[in-house]
């Protein structure tokens, strides 16, 4: 309107010649007046007089009327224009989804949906593209962030269409639907979408941990069997069932956490050719085993006593394997010894699972024994088992799997002398948990050096059809325990490093470094207790919170740190807590958390209090990831993560606020609850790695 002014003046200066300059100055004047009229009724404002086009041709030019008739069009058509876009808004349906009472949401996982909604909306040739949904690691770049936009731009740009990532991200963010998760978007970079998460959707997740404990995300249900451990029997337990241990008892929580059922294995060595050495050894020694219970207390030393004899005396080497056969046949008395040497070492095996809170149900070679010649049979008949070529290994039955490729090896099934192996052994174990427990989910937690070989088994079970599609089955494979010098961790007389001594020297070190500071009045029994929960929650805490399938240096020093991502550091930011709800203010105010959780609706405002609520609510999502990748790393670090975040809101947001002269303020039963909230999770998350939390340090 401004230029179509202009451009009238000028129209008009050129026509007036001087003498008629009086006249009109009286006429522009009226004109002023009618074209605050022609204003007035262009903006849509009610005037007097508004004119037509007959009565504005008299004073204006003929652009100037047909620009004000194109705007009445123009206005026309935009009334139109919005109520057809309000139409659509009612037609449109918000994003919908799903949250139960009895589970919590995987807000990853809304962003993904919604997001991939939005890109196909606004890019049809892409619809079902994956929406690269991330966590931003960069400060200030909103909880979530959306990295779809890069990669279809390249895309058009392939088709001819040069749209840059910017663009493509602008229409992503126009396209997407109705929600109440998101509370707003923006484009850092190129194409980068930030995504910020409603604080009263974060308030809903939090709400439900106050009310109702930690939920596990919803999640279809499966009969899981967990294969962890697995010591040989006679032998004592060292250093390298640590990591199988520890692994795999976390593993089997986490797995029944989130609603599977779940059947914990101890596949122990109880069978083979070294029980005839061993059941020879007991008889010599303890000839009257059948009516007194031999007194064995050093299993280790016993079973290299028999190892000896067999390799230096001929007649014991004879009746070493006389007595495999008789075991095998099922000889009453030998049966009988055989029970004996398993019993102790289940006495033994039992002392280090009580001492790391591990549960298992053992199950060892044995059940399996009668087994095997019917799994040799089966894979005869289908063609799947055939003589070695080689004429010096005569008589060996192997079988080539469908991964010969990766493998390069096949299984060996039978030797030269008929006997049977690990593999056979194996191949028995998992064709009666897939099909005769009907195991939907096989977790072999067993050292990566064994990868060829689970590689192997599971082709080999796929190809005889026992595995089925439904059921899954995954090697969850770790590496080895070092000592500080780099190599295998060793005793200091280059030994294997037994697991008692080691879980022993554990607890001295902790007493020697947690006895400084016992500045509490604790009795000896109390400062006991805690000594031997930190050294054990430390030592579980340094191998999981490893990535497993790397190896990892074993440190009593760096583990017993109060600082950085360690056990010791988490337990006291979890005693800190504690602290903080007894605070004796709180007790005398009469303030009740666990019925303020209960009927309380918590505001958050502050940035730490928004920070840490956004913390919480990730943990669905993390669930769900350690289920796909079986990584106890990824729950040490959201543990870790989540307190640091809770260190930081801590500096800044004070429960109980006091002025100069230290006289209470304010009590502020929000950021209480919100401390109690992250208490809870703290503890859930404590269980699911056998980490037993102290309330006080």
């Amino acid at each position: 309107l401004f230029h179509l002014k202009v451009l009238l003046l000028l129209k008009m200066s050129k026509m007036i010649p001087s003498e008629k300059l009086k006249c009109l100055q009286e006429k522009n004047k009226q004109l002023k007046i009618q074209l605050l009229h022609i204003e007035r009724n262009l903006q849509g404002e009610p005037s007097v007089g508004a004119m037509d086009e007959e009565k504005m041709s008299e004073f204006a030019s003929e652009s100037f009327i047909k620009a004000a008739v194109q705007n009445r069009k123009l206005k026309y058509q935009l009334m139109h224009l919005e109520k057809a876009i309000e139409r659509e808004e009612k037609n449109v349906k918000p994003f919908e989804y799903e949250d139960p009472s009895n589970s919590s949401i995987d807000v990853f996982s809304l962003m993904e949906n919604i997001f991939a909604i939005a890109i196909g909306n606004s890019f049809p040739d892409f619809k079902g593209s994956n929406p690269n949904i991330t966590v931003p690691t960069v400060k200030k770049a909103g909880a979530y962030q959306c990295n779809a936009a890069l990669a279809i731009a390249n895309k058009l740009k392939k088709k001819g269409n040069k749209t840059k990532p910017f663009d493509v991200a602008n229409a992503i963010i126009n396209a997407v639907p109705k929600n109440d998760v998101i509370k707003s978007m923006d484009i850092a970079g190129p194409g980068f979408i930030n995504i910020y998460v409603q604080p009263e959707f974060m308030l809903k997740h939090l709400h439900k941990i106050l009310r109702s404990g930690v939920l596990p995300p919803r999640a279809q249900k499966k009969r899981v069997i967990v294969d962890f451990s697995s010591p040989n029997i006679a032998k004592e337990m060292h250093v390298g069932h640590l990591r199988s241990t520890i692994i795999g008892e976390s593993l089997s929580r986490i797995l029944e956490f989130c609603g599977h059922g779940v059947l914990r294995l101890n596949h122990v060595g109880d069978w083979g050719t070294q029980f005839g050495m061993l059941i020879a050894n007991l008889q010599d020694k303890f000839p009257d085993f059948k009516t007194k219970s031999p007194p064995i207390t050093d299993l280790q030393q016993f079973y290299k006593e028999a190892k000896e004899r067999f390799d230096n005396d001929a007649d014991f080497k004879k009746r070493a394997y006389n007595g495999t056969v008789l075991l095998q046949s099922g000889d009453e008395d030998v049966t009988t010894a055989w029970k004996l040497i398993c019993a102790v070492s289940r006495k033994e095996f039992n002392k280090i699972y009580s001492r790391l809170d591990v549960s298992l149900v053992e199950r060892g070679e044995s059940f399996y024994h009668e087994m095997m010649k019917n799994v040799v049979e089966e894979m005869t008949g289908k063609g799947l088992l055939m003589e070695d070529t080689k004429e010096e290994n005569k008589g060996l039955m192997v079988a080539w799997t469908s991964a010969k490729e990766k493998t390069k090896i096949p299984m060996i099934v039978v030797k030269s002398d008929g006997a049977f192996t690990y593999s056979t052994s194996d191949l028995a174990t998992i064709r009666h948990r897939l099909i005769d427990e009907e195991a939907d989910w096989l977790v072999y937690v067993v050292g990566s050096s064994q990868d060829i070989h689970f590689k192997n088994l599971f082709a080999m079970a796929n190809d005889m059809g026992w595995l089925l599609p439904h059921q899954r089955v995954d090697h969850v494979g770790f590496g080895d325990v070092l000592g500080e010098d780099g190599k295998k961790f060793k005793s200091r007389s280059g030994d294997t490093v037994k697991l008692r001594n080691l879980l022993d020297e554990g607890v001295q070190r902790a007493k020697a470094t947690l006895e400084s500071r016992n500045n509490e009045n604790m009795s000896d029994e109390q400062a006991q207790t805690i000594y031997e929960t930190v050294a054990y929650s430390c030592i579980k805490y340094a191998d999981l919170s490893h990535c497993r399938t790397h190896d990892y240096v074993f440190s009593y020093d760096k583990m017993l740190q109060d600082k950085g991502n360690t056990a010791v550091y988490l337990l006291y930011a979890f005693a800190r807590i504690q602290n903080i709800l007894k605070n004796p203010i709180v007790v005398e105010r009469g303030i009740d958390l666990k019925k303020e959780a209960k009927d309380r609706a918590v505001h958050i405002e502050h940035e730490k209090e928004i920070k840490l609520c956004e913390h919480l609510m990730r943990l669905p999502e993390m669930l769900n990831r350690l289920q796909r990748e079986l990584m106890p790393d990824r729950l040490c670090d959201y543990l870790y993560h989540l307190c640091t975040a809770f260190t930081a809101f801590y500096d800044q947001c004070y429960c109980v606020r006091k002025d100069k002269e230290g006289n209470v303020v304010e009590v502020n039963v929000d950021r209480l609850l919100l401390v109690h909230a992250t208490g809870v999770v703290m503890k859930q998350l404590f269980f699911l790695l056998g980490i037993r939390p102290l309330d006080r340090m």
